[in-house]
């Protein structure tokens, strides 16, 4: 009987910067659907990222851009703003390894908690229970995409070195 191998990717990190829009552009294009209004134009990331305590992070899988992390902290707080992974590389890990990486960099300072906003009926609730996050709270008719549509987004948070 033949043994099947598979092949197992490493998700390289990389701490990014404004020069890094285009592959947060493309990215955002690609993961997130404007029927839910979740992503961000290229203006309003540049605006976020010159503000103090904000993180890009940037995976890739193979050199290739697969998905990236958006954080801010502010005292003892964090809030990881934006998350995306390329569809192609979705349950394969990149997700897994951008939360990871910023409950890490979290955990380094005097961050006690780590919150993050998703659309209601996002299938990333999942990953994000997975690493501890709680439902801690809603806001009603949040995100409205291009259809006009209103979406709830649900409030999560975690404890940093608990």
């Amino acid at each position: 009987m033949a043994t099947r191998q598979v092949a197992t990717r490493a998700v390289a990190l990389r701490t990014g910067d404004a020069r890094d829009l285009a592959i947060v552009d493309a990215l955002m294009t690609e993961a997130f659907d404007p029927r839910y209004g979740e992503a961000w134009t290229r203006s309003q990331c540049l605006g976020v990222l010159a503000l103090t305590g904000v993180q890009l992070t940037l995976a890739f899988v193979d050199e290739v851009p697969a998905g990236f992390t958006m954080t801010r902290a502010v005292a003892d707080e964090a809030e990881l703003l934006l998350i995306a992974v390329a569809p192609a590389q979705r349950r394969r890990g990149v997700g897994a390894a951008l939360i990871r990486a910023a409950i890490a960099e979290c955990s380094t300072g005097t961050i006690a908690k780590l919150h993050l906003e998703v659309r209601a009926g996002n299938d990333a609730v999942g990953l994000y229970r997975a690493h501890g996050f709680t439902k801690v709270g809603e806001r009603r008719a949040y995100y409205r995409g291009k259809t006009g549509v209103a979406h709830d987004a649900h409030t999560y948070s975690r404890d940093i070195n608990s």
